[in-house]
């Protein structure tokens, strides 16, 4: 169980390098960072291209196209998921745009990846605020491409993008979740993460559908937005030392539970 508590040295050299001390707070990219004013309040989501490029210039065009305002979140399940996006604000409802290919997992390249642990079967980490998992490092030198591969991991906040049954059937329907639920790993792409409202996903009104359902007011690009209106956030860098002293902390008082969904990318005004 040793193994748990460390990140081995190669696992270091793929993702941390000998590069120059890290800040401990980075900025958002407002060309990738979604703003969701719900009847609840607001919700800010950094997405993720490097996990599911697909699925997160999807999100942009539809909310640069107003199809997501009004939408009700039709099917809410406590502990588990917020689902809205679909324009008959039902399941199966989509876009006029075609079915998305699947995108499950992704070949990253080593910079953006922070690996918080490292085990013989595999390692979870972080790309921006998103946590995931991925191949072991042993694998990772296999073949010919070695660049990591990893995939969205399902913890508080993650956003994915919901399907029918066929795995190449992601169109417009998204889904938040309320607390971790890794059985979704690989089989629902992860297009970013909740960093400022998990508070709201979480009050949203649950059923199936609900009596009286909470929606989706107006979705932004924050890019998109007057400067006023503009999330001025800065986000815990995965990479800094602050972080790394949290992820020594939770791995002392965990031990060998320790995962990745432990951990919290704080936020603050800058």
């Amino acid at each position: 169980m040793r193994a748990v508590g460390l990140i081995i040295g190669a696992a270091a050299a793929l993702t941390m390098g000998a590069a120059k001390p890290q800040p401990d707070w980075r900025p958002l990219d407002l060309q990738n960072t979604l703003v969701i004013e719900t009847s609840k309040g607001r919700i800010v989501v950094e997405m993720a291209p490097l996990l599911a490029p697909r699925a997160v210039e999807r999100v942009k065009r539809l909310a640069h196209e107003g199809v997501y305002d009004g939408l009700k979140f039709h099917r809410v399940i406590e502990g588990f998921v917020d689902q809205t996006g679909n324009p008959n604000n039902h399941d199966g409802g989509t876009s006029a745009y075609p079915d998305l290919a699947a995108e499950f997992s992704a070949r990253v390249a080593a910079d953006p990846l922070i690996t918080v642990v490292a085990r013989g079967d595999g390692i979870e980490g972080f790309v921006g605020s998103v946590p995931v998992g991925g191949v072991s490092v042993r694998e990772q030198g296999l073949g010919g491409d070695h660049r990591p591969r990893v995939w969205g991991a399902y913890c508080d906040g993650v956003a994915g993008m919901g399907r029918q049954a066929g795995v190449d059937t992601a169109n417009s329907e998204i889904f938040f979740m309320r607390a971790p639920a890794r059985r979704l790993d690989h089989d629902y792409a992860v297009w970013g993460r909740v960093v400022q409202g998990l508070d709201v996903v979480r009050a949203i009104k649950v059923g199936e559908p609900p009596a009286d359902p909470d929606r989706m007011i107006r979705v932004r690009l924050a890019a998109d937005l007057p400067g006023s209106e503009q999330p001025r956030l800065a986000v815990a860098n995965p990479a800094g030392p602050a972080f790394r002293r949290q992820v020594a902390a939770a791995k002392v008082r965990l031990g060998a539970r320790f995962s990745v969904c432990d951990l919290e990318i704080a936020v603050r005004q800058p």
